[in-house]
């Protein structure tokens, strides 16, 4: 990993020593991004909270909410969230073979035409300007249903939300799939912004 833009915090404290321990359970190990957001803990507390929230919705597919996330990591480029995104997949018991593919999406035959759309949602989400399409998102909520076509938009933005900071402050991948075993995550073959 590279340095960051703004070095690690050091984090300290009782309220430190607990987010350590607890992050350390979860991911065995402390990300560097953790170091960074501890600047402002307010910051950093409101990202968690809020990501914690999003654990708890559950009128879209799991898998559909983790590949559009991972689809909008490798358009922003976010090295820290395709790699967090990744071993979260793993933890869910999610199909590992689509979510290493998810950097090539538009190439690898192991996806869905729905998985496709929702990928293809993801990006159109993330671009300036946003280029959804009426058709889209017309497509999408036929097939989902209106509750889970509002969750997984939710689940877009906070990937947004998420992955640019990151980008911004350099921030990037922590080795939590390499750490566990997982097979490298797929690189892109093409370079297909905007299509």
């Amino acid at each position: 990993m590279s340095d960051t833009r703004i070095p690690a915090a050091e984090i300290t404290g009782f309220k430190g020593a607990l987010v350590k321990r607890m992050v350390k359970k979860t991911l065995g190990q402390v990300p560097t991004s953790l170091g960074v957001y501890w600047h402002n803990q307010k910051v950093l507390m409101t990202m968690g909270g809020l990501g914690g929230k999003l654990k708890k919705w559950d009128a879209c597919d799991e898998s559909l909410k983790t590949f559009a996330h991972m689809a909008v990591a490798s358009y922003i480029g976010c090295t820290w969230c395709l790699d967090f995104n990744y071993f979260e997949a793993h933890n869910k018991n999610l199909d590992m073979e689509k979510a290493r593919e998810v950097q090539r999406w538009r190439e690898s035959d192991v996806f869905t035409p729905l998985e496709r759309e929702a990928m293809a949602y993801a990006e159109a989400m993330s671009q300036t300007p946003v280029t959804v399409t009426d058709e889209m998102v017309e497509s999408l909520r036929t097939q989902l249903g209106d509750a889970a076509m509002v969750e997984l938009t939710a689940v877009i933005a906070f990937a947004n939300f998420t992955t640019r900071p990151n980008v911004a402050l350099g921030i990037e991948s922590d080795g939590f799939a390499a750490a566990c075993g997982l097979k490298p995550l797929a690189e892109p073959t093409t370079v297909a912004v905007g299509s």
